[in-house]
């Protein structure tokens, strides 16, 4: 604890005073904990990640932040996240698509790391998509004059890039039923480093002929629909200034608190 001397109170007023200052800040600003967002996690250990399209081991995916979307017709879905050296990585396990249909089934998800929510989306705008039992996986970039196409071409696969989908099974972290699941390895330096992302996950479910998504409230009529960027959600990532708690707003005040504090001590 820095002390002030005879000025030791005057300190804890600023500091205190420096608190509320943050907590504020927190409570207005648009990115500090919505429930609607992906709070990314940085991690250390998904380089071991073995990319089969299911939890391999049970602590495989351990390490990584947890949105688990449940949707009105029970269906479950655990999205996690996570961000290490040159790469995010995320894992869709599909917990209740247990009538699973190989080579139709399909998982995407689609990164801004503008967040700029454009209507239509630019050359910035990247979605990549994996096919349950399927090593063959796409790459789309924005851009496109083709509206039949949602304004996305597709690109050949950057070097690094990873995306399988298979049957999780009994060593799932959830449940043992069989049931699908999809892995991803995305080069950050692709989609672009960011504080801030933009995000759009979409699990299609053949048997059922229905598109789950993230956000929740978006709606696509089939397995190749990527909504507008206007209606996708946000991700915060950690790699960069923003993390899920922004470490500089807390030294800002702390540092001007000190600051003071020894001002007026060298002032007597």
């Amino acid at each position: 604890m820095i002390r002030c001397g005879k000025n030791y109170s005057d300190f804890l007023v600023i500091l205190s005073l420096s608190f509320i200052t943050v907590f504020v800040f927190f409570e207005n600003s648009p990115n500090a904990f919505a429930d609607n967002q992906v709070l990314i996690t940085k991690t250390g250990t998904l380089n071991h990640v073995i990319f089969d399209g299911k939890w391999t081991f049970y602590t495989e995916w351990k390490e990584s932040s947890l949105n688990d979307l449940v949707y009105n017709d029970n269906t479950r879905i655990e999205l996690r996240s996570a961000h290490q050296d040159n790469y995010l990585y995320f894992m869709i396990d599909a917990l209740t698509e247990t009538n699973f249909v190989k080579n139709s089934d399909r998982a995407v998800i689609c990164l801004d790391a503008n967040d700029s929510k454009l209507q239509i989306p630019d050359s910035n705008y990247y979605c990549f998509i994996s096919v349950l039992n399927s090593r063959h996986s796409f790459v789309l970039q924005g851009g496109s004059p083709l509206e039949i196409t949602n304004h996305y071409k597709i690109i050949p696969n950057p070097p690094g890039f990873i995306a399988v989908g298979g049957i999780s099974d009994q060593n799932d972290r959830y449940t043992p039923i069989p049931h699908s699941s999809y892995e991803f390895r995305i080069p950050i330096d692709l989609v672009g480093r960011s504080d801030i992302y933009g995000i759009y996950v979409g699990v299609y479910d053949s048997h059922s002929n229905t598109v789950y998504s993230y956000p929740h409230n978006i709606s696509s009529v089939g397995p190749l629909e990527i909504p507008s960027p206007t209606k996708w959600g946000t991700m915060i990532s950690p790699d960069k200034s923003l993390p899920e708690f922004p470490l500089p707003a807390i030294i800002l005040p702390v540092a001007l608190s000190i600051a003071l504090c020894f001002t007026k001590s060298r002032s007597r």
